[in-house]
């Protein structure tokens, strides 16, 4: 897989007319040998595209138009795409058609490896997706009663995430896109969570606001159009996933559901105002967020309470069950209420530059807890805004979202061409586990995060801009 920011291979391919003049500059269009291996820069061959036409997509290289807020035309109904996703410890394959209409989903969890581990162990998590992804992509295609001759495209996370798990499912994706040639779209994995609102609720349009909530990322974001988002603020240290990872293990909590799910149904049993913890950042006027103290806070409440996390929550004693519970329930109104004045913060910035705002969109698997859900509810409706939240399914990673982004993406005309049916067995791609979405809004900037932008690649918005303007 080659970089995003490729344009000479863009104008390469629209001078021998492979494909028609993208909108975004190739994502996947090749791939790099080792060094052992004397690399040779990546060439289409004659032989395996020559003759390959994309399908007419209905973006503005077919002459119909977009409205900056709504869909392209209903011309891409037809479109059915396969999405592979495996940024971090699920397996995930979808098949999803042009008019919303899923047609598969098939998640392939590594729950037993989270418990095991006490997290994400990247290797363990890279051999689990290999073992994996063959037959959740073929469960996928047979539930959906399709052959991967039958799709339109093939689409697949290429970052954010973990370098050897995106690997796998990139390898994959192109595997099927060369073997039967099919074009090939490369997505942002947190674009993903945030444009699955769309297939939920079929008249959400541009602009919106997204609140992005999983295990590594906290994000808040203004969608003002397709693959352009301003970036109102994001964590500056853990994310509000691994603070309710950390607290459920700490607290020796069931983890095969995650530590979400554990925290959520223990703190149903809590008293909230129990243990006063303090909120994060309530001297910073931004939308930035931060965990790190607040799970410092957790640890020395259980250090001061005696708790044994070796002594699992269903061989606790009455008492030490109770003690579990208030932690458990006081931790997580505070995590939530910096969620909330984030998420206040924020509105008030989107408003000032998009006024006809309209939506806030929750996703990532945090914004499956219900709790969450109810308490940002509150907000949204203060400010005379609906809450969009995607069904838990579609909260947590899976192949549907990825699916649907590629579907959006290629119906304007942003997509890669086939790539090589015989590339090597240990090809190099360039994938993008450092990734931002959007660029960073004047107030949201932050200098403790600017510390930890090494080896990061630039935005996707950056990059889409920039091949706009060589367009223009």
């Amino acid at each position: 897989m080659v970089s995003l920011s490729l344009l000479s291979l863009s104008a390469t391919l629209s001078r021998l007319h492979f494909v028609p003049k993208l909108s975004l500059p190739p994502a996947l269009g090749s791939v790099r040998r080792p060094a052992r291996c004397h690399p040779r820069p990546a060439r289409l061959s004659s032989s395996s595209s020559s003759s390959w036409r994309p399908p007419p997509p209905s973006g503005p290289n077919s002459g119909s138009s977009v409205s900056r807020g709504g869909r392209a035309s209903a011309a891409g109904d037809d479109l059915v795409v396969l999405g592979i996703e495996t940024s971090c410890d699920d397996t995930a394959a979808a098949v999803v058609r042009g008019d919303g209409k899923i047609l598969s989903q098939v998640v392939s969890s590594q729950a037993d490896l989270l418990v095991l581990y006490g997290g994400v162990a990247p290797k363990m998590a890279e051999a689990a997706h290999a073992e994996a992804i063959d037959p959740v992509v073929a469960k996928a295609l047979s539930e959906a009663n399709l052959t991967a001759r039958d799709l339109s495209a093939v689409a697949v996370t290429i970052g954010p995430g973990l370098s050897l798990c995106l690997r796998v499912g990139v390898r994959k994706a192109r595997s099927i896109a060369g073997l039967f040639s099919k074009p090939i779209v490369g997505v942002h994995h947190m674009e993903a969570h945030a444009l699955v609102a769309r297939l939920v609720q079929q008249d959400l349009q541009f602009p919106f606001l997204a609140l992005l909530i999983s295990g590594g990322h906290n994000l808040l974001i203004l969608a003002q159009s397709l693959g352009q988002y301003v970036q109102l603020g994001t964590t500056i240290d853990d994310a509000i996933g691994e603070a309710y990872d950390k607290t459920a293990k700490w607290l020796g909590l069931d983890m095969r559901r995650s530590g979400g799910p554990a925290i959520e149904q223990l703190a149903l049993e809590g008293d909230a105002e129990s243990v006063k913890f303090s909120t994060p950042m309530k001297q910073h006027k931004d939308c930035n967020f931060s965990y790190a103290g607040l799970k410092t806070q957790v640890r020395l409440a259980i250090e001061s309470r005696k708790i044994n996390a070796q002594i699992p929550i269903s061989s606790a004693t009455t008492q030490d069950r109770s003690d579990r519970a208030d932690i458990a329930a006081s931790f997580q109104r505070v995590a939530v209420l910096h969620l909330e004045e984030r998420c206040e913060r924020a509105i008030d910035w989107a408003m000032e530059m998009e006024p006809s705002l309209k939506y806030l969109v929750v996703s990532g698997g945090v914004a499956s807890n219900k709790y969450v859900r109810s308490r940002l509810d509150q907000v949204v409706k203060r400010k005379s805004l609906e809450l969009v939240c995607p069904p838990a399914s579609l909260c947590t990673d899976n192949g549907v979202m990825i699916a649907w982004t590629g579907i959006e993406h290629f119906r304007m005309g942003r997509f890669d061409p086939p790539p090589l049916a015989d590339e090597p067995d240990d090809a190099m791609y360039d994938l993008r586990p450092r990734w931002p979405l959007g660029e960073e809004h004047v107030k949201g900037r932050s200098e403790a995060r600017s510390l930890r932008t090494a080896r990061m690649h630039p935005s996707l918005t950056s990059i889409i801009q920039e091949s706009l303007q060589k367009q223009s």
